[in-house]
């Protein structure tokens, strides 16, 4: 999956959420799944908790949405769910309070292929994650990572 593809989808996606007073946080693809997993994971804006009910009512708006698009010629599964109790950081909220935790960060390379940096969570700004590699501080272009995760570290 591109990141144009992901763009549009999410574009989409959006709007739909909008309607049921929703906020997407996270959009995912498990690409080496057969089929492939979409996994939306969603908050709602009022600040309340994300029920399994409003995980159910999402879900068949977002599947329409999917299918009307022509953007996905393949079959999938889609996975709904709520922020939870989740290791992935999305919040501005998120990177202060888990600052000098350590993370696990998934990146997008230029040549398709996904790597992944661990190290102490230093600094988010809008343009770069910075995290602390064995005393190093390494800068990483915002728009290159895919994920970041809390995790433990191994030495």
């Amino acid at each position: 999956m591109d990141k144009k593809f992901k763009h549009n989808l999410e574009i989409l996606l959006k709007e739909v959420a909008k309607e049921y007073d929703l906020e997407i946080c996270s959009l995912n693809f498990l690409t080496n799944q057969n089929p492939i997993t979409i996994k939306i994971i969603i908050k709602k804006n009022d600040g309340e908790d994300v029920t399994l009910d409003d995980c159910s009512k999402f879900n068949n708006p977002v599947s329409t949405v999917i299918e009307n698009s022509n953007l996905l010629n393949c079959a999938y599964v889609l996975e709904i769910s709520s922020q939870g109790v989740s290791d992935e950081l999305t919040s501005e909220r998120d990177f202060k309070t888990f600052k000098g935790f350590p993370v696990n960060v998934e990146l997008n390379q230029k040549n398709s292929q996904i790597k992944f940096l661990s190290g102490l969570l230093y600094e988010k700004t809008k343009d770069y994650l910075a995290i602390n590699i064995k005393g190093k501080i390494k800068k990483i272009p915002f728009d290159e990572v895919l994920k970041i995760s809390l995790c433990t570290l191994k030495d």
